[in-house]
């Protein structure tokens, strides 16, 4: 979510609109950031003036300045406690509201300490814990959690597919506009052709009743609709995962059908790891870090799992490499090293 990480200012078309919360949206889609990222961004914007405001006078971010910022983040860090992550969010989403809404690149700008980025080891599911899971799952949740699991894609990534992007020829599927609105290619795992088929058949027959309906096509990304018009009401365009029921479009106010929720599958999961009796910390990324994980087990390449994950550097993908050592039994525990039943008879 995280798109704005400090570059000099971009060259926009001065805004439009007259209230502040409003240009914040719009700079925001001028650029081209997504939704989620909107989303925070103005709760950040929001929140930094109300906080300021607590006294009953509410100020302008233009009348503040450094000493206002990091009290606010300050707060955030101290009174709050928020992750170094969220803390890096609230500081992006004001950098943002300072340079390209603000036209603001001041110094102190460049001060702002920000806190280190802290490396955790993922959570990993087993082989066995794998096949379990999804078996616990019901319907179109569970082909959706062996999907994830078994390309490595990211939750938002795998209800963006659309029809066009599922080559069975080919055995791939392209992930479109990724982390850092970037275009790859993951395999399709022959397993999921016969459930993956059925899914379509299903999202079919949704689309034919929204065509015989007259409503309103897809979302389409970049402003397409204005350039193909038509494109959104195509087959090609529609959502592999559809949503059951149709949605407001938050942005255009346009009633259209939406892709699945992103917290069905998270809540299914949830369930299913109880059932299973797991007693690790699994959420739907996790899926993604037993993809990695099971991929390096296997002897494939570092490179390759980083092009199929989409990492920009190595260095991300490396961090799989930290459970292998240990898993792999390439480190051995002193207590190992103690053989014969004498030796384990002292430890007793």
């Amino acid at each position: 979510m995280n798109r704005y990480n400090g570059p000099d200012k971009v060259a926009a078309p001065a805004l439009q609109s007259t209230r502040l919360l409003d240009q914040v949206r719009e700079r925001i889609r001028y650029l081209h950031y997504s939704l989620q990222t909107e989303k925070a961004y103005l709760h950040w914007v929001r929140f930094f003036i109300r906080w300021h405001g607590r006294g009953g006078k509410m100020r302008h971010p233009r009348d503040m300045g450094k000493a206002e910022v990091e009290a606010f983040l300050t707060m955030l860090a101290d009174e709050r406690q928020v992750s170094p992550a969220t803390h890096r969010q609230a500081l992006n989403a004001l950098l943002f509201l300072y340079r390209q809404v603000l036209d603001q690149d001041l110094p102190w700008l460049q001060s702002i300490g920000r806190p280190p980025e802290r490396k955790r080891i993922p959570v990993v599911l087993t082989t066995g814990e794998v096949q379990s899971v999804p078996t616990l799952m019901d319907g179109v949740e569970g082909l959706l959690a062996r999907m994830l699991y078994g390309t490595g894609m990211r939750l938002a990534e795998g209800l963006s597919l659309r029809v066009k992007d599922v080559d069975f020829d080919r055995e791939v599927m392209i992930v479109r506009s990724g982390k850092g609105d970037k275009d790859r290619v993951v395999m399709l795992p022959r397993a999921l052709v016969v459930p993956l088929r059925d899914q379509l058949m299903r999202s079919r027959v949704l689309w034919a009743a929204d065509r015989a309906a007259g409503r309103s096509g897809v979302y389409m990304p970049h402003a397409l609709d204005a350039k193909y018009p038509r494109a959104g009401q195509t087959w090609a365009w529609q959502w592999v995962y559809p949503a059951p029921h149709l949605s407001v479009d938050p942005r255009l106010g346009v009633e259209r059908r939406h892709h699945l929720f992103e917290e069905r599958l998270g809540r299914q999961l949830k369930r299913a790891v109880a059932q299973a009796g797991i007693a690790k910390h699994v959420t739907v990324h996790t899926l993604r870090h037993s993809f990695a994980t099971h991929l390096l087990q296997s002897g494939t390449d570092i490179r390759t799992v980083q092009e199929l994950l989409g990492h920009s550097d190595v260095s991300t993908t490396m961090l799989y490499t930290h459970v292998l050592k240990v898993e792999a039994g390439q480190t051995m525990s002193p207590l190992d090293s103690i053989t014969g039943e004498q030796g384990m008879s002292a430890l007793r």
